[in-house]
């Protein structure tokens, strides 16, 4: 049986899903944890340091939304504050500045949208990490792992390279939002999910992604050696490129023109 747009949201959400940190210690050594935003403070839903990746220092930063209740508190589910983007910033131009690649992993339902959040400037935030993203000088490559909310997912999602795990999800709003918008009855999620193109095939054919990442053996070691050597392989290959920035630009440049020419 086929599987319906909402059963892989399920599946994206599901607990037993490798976090971003499950990411970090099974994929790189010598992991350093870097804290704050040197602006107000520091936010546990995105961890971010450097390490090695096969002997390459790298910039890591993912979005960890915890997995036991407790965690969940104190990463707050994965949803990201201002200073939880501007530390990841932070950590990208100092990659930029020692020219380490930069590697996010992405998981989170959507940025925090409290009314403090948004005093810090929320909004402002995500966008300077979308312009600042667009002309980082190293390669940059995103890995949607779970879910992709909105610009939540965005402000980490603006690289040389973006990949899907099979069963993640990349959308403007959740399905239930979008139900609860539209229908005002957050019940109608499926049929909203139907709608959205939020499967890794969906932005696939939109050229929003560049591969869709198979889930066997998830969370093995299999599953983390061939993810590791694909990382490697094409960090190597992005380090060839004598127009990094203009390659990225280029990119999304592209997105959805076939749609728009037809």
């Amino acid at each position: 049986m086929s599987q319906t747009p909402y059963s892989i949201v399920k599946k994206a959400r599901d607990n037993t899903r490798p976090t971003g940190l499950d990411y970090i210690h099974n994929l790189f050594q010598g992991f350093v944890e870097l804290h704050g935003d040197r602006r107000f403070g520091d936010d546990a839903a995105i961890v971010g340091g450097i390490a090695r990746l096969e002997g390459l220092p790298v910039t890591v930063i993912a979005i960890e939304k915890g997995r036991t209740a407790k965690e969940r508190s104190f990463r707050n589910f994965g949803a990201p504050n201002p200073e939880g983007y501007r530390k990841a910033l932070r950590l990208m131009k100092q990659a930029e500045k020692f020219g380490r690649p930069v590697i996010c992993f992405i998981d989170t339902s959507g940025a925090c949208c409290g009314v403090e959040a948004e005093e810090r400037g929320q909004g402002l935030a995500i966008a300077e990490n979308l312009m600042e993203m667009t002309t980082l000088c190293v390669p940059v490559i995103s890995v949607l792992i779970g879910e992709g909310g909105s610009g939540g997912a965005l402000a980490l999602g603006v690289a040389d390279r973006v990949w899907m795990l099979e069963n993640a999800v990349y959308s403007v709003i959740s399905p239930e939002g979008c139900a609860s918008i539209l229908w005002k009855d957050a019940a109608k999620a499926e049929t909203a999910a139907a709608s959205l193109k939020l499967t890794a095939q969906d932005a696939k054919d939109l050229g929003v992604i560049d591969e869709i990442l198979s889930e066997e053996n998830l969370g093995k070691q299999p599953f983390y050696q061939g993810l590791r050597s694909r990382l490697s392989r094409t960090l190597t290959e992005l380090a060839g490129d004598e127009d990094l920035v203009g390659s990225r630009y280029a990119r999304f440049r592209r997105m959805g023109a076939q749609f728009l020419q037809g």
